[in-house]
């Protein structure tokens, strides 16, 4: 079976020779610029260029290296006739982040330490400024990979999780049913991919129907919460925080990296935000797991079997 990686996406050096062990014997795989086109069956691309896809006129299968699929992505394979797969290698980093962000803003973490560090005792004896979380209800918006984990952990800190995915099934409430349940989270946790159905999915409305002492965690995508509402709702205490990684303004270059705000307001100067740059998957070992995810993925296809991790075209994710 041929397979050709985009190059923006191929493994690098110090990874390539596990890569290739780890691949089954009957796949050749080639990366780098097509000058013609070529007959791999499957490509592997975050978002492979007019070019890439013209010079792949055999290509049945794409593959997305990482967890989030763009729309022109989908709409450029339900255009070609590609099946489309991605990668779920970082559920485990990305809900290690979450239940962080969780418990860093429920304990009031970044601002007791930086007190402590300066020598002030005082917030040991403020017990207004942290929450207790056992026995308290965990609303969970995203039960794929991410959000399992998630519940698992929360389960084993003594909340009780409350299930919602895109449609309703046994155990897991629908996102139409969003409403009804706000009213009674104390921490509401966002996994759920960005899509048409979800984008503005906490709007000023939503966010006024959770309770004053609830918590909220995005490790999903920054506009699955509208932006100017958050803000505010965090600034007048109408929430007690919120763990941010996912955000509204992405640096473009390099170069902006070092002074770039991740939103038009200020979420930096609110004492009850916690920050984290887009970096849930990030972790020492996140390239070796991407690999190894995609080896065993290219190996299904190599056998006849069913991939993993097929992404609904219409859906989006």
């Amino acid at each position: 079976m041929r397979v050709h990686i985009d190059p923006a996406t191929a493994p690098p050096a110090e990874i390539e020779g596990a890569f290739r062990s780890a691949l089954d014997p009957h796949i050749t795989w080639t990366t780098g610029a097509l000058d013609a086109p070529g007959d791999h069956r499957v490509l592997v691309s975050g978002n492979p260029s007019d070019a890439l896809l013209d010079a792949s006129p055999h290509a049945e299968v794409l593959i997305v290296p990482w967890a989030g699929v763009g729309r022109r992505v989908a709409a450029v394979a339900r255009q070609r006739g590609l099946a489309l797969h991605n990668l779920h290698h970082n559920a485990a980093p990305t809900a290690e982040l979450a239940v962080a962000l969780l418990l860093a803003v429920a304990k009031d973490l970044p601002r007791m330490h930086a007190e402590l560090a300066a020598g002030d005792w005082r917030g040991r004896y403020d017990l207004t400024r942290a929450l207790g979380l056992a026995g308290r209800s965990a609303l969970l918006v995203g039960w794929g990979a991410i959000g399992q984990r998630i519940g698992r952990a929360l389960e084993g800190l003594g909340m009780r999780v409350v299930r919602v995915a895109r449609r309703a099934r046994d155990g897991v409430h629908g996102i139409d049913e969003l409403d009804v349940l706000l009213p009674g989270a104390d921490a509401l946790v966002l996994s759920t991919p960005l899509t048409a159905e979800t984008r503005g999915l906490l709007d000023a409305r939503r966010l006024a129907l959770l309770p004053a002492r609830a918590v909220l965690v995005n490790v999903g995508r920054g506009a699955l919460v509208e932006e100017v509402a958050l803000f505010d709702a965090l600034e007048a205490r109408r929430l007690f925080g919120a763990g941010l990684d996912v955000w509204y303004r992405y640096p473009g270059a390099a170069d902006d990296r070092g002074d770039f705000p991740p939103a038009s307001r200020p979420f930096g100067a609110l004492p009850n935000v916690v920050l984290s740059p887009h970096r849930g998957g990030h972790v020492a070992e996140t390239e070796s797991a991407r690999f190894a995810a995609l080896a065993a993925t290219l190996n299904a296809a190599a056998r006849g079997e069913p991939l993993p991790h097929r992404v609904d075209l219409e859906a989006g994710y």
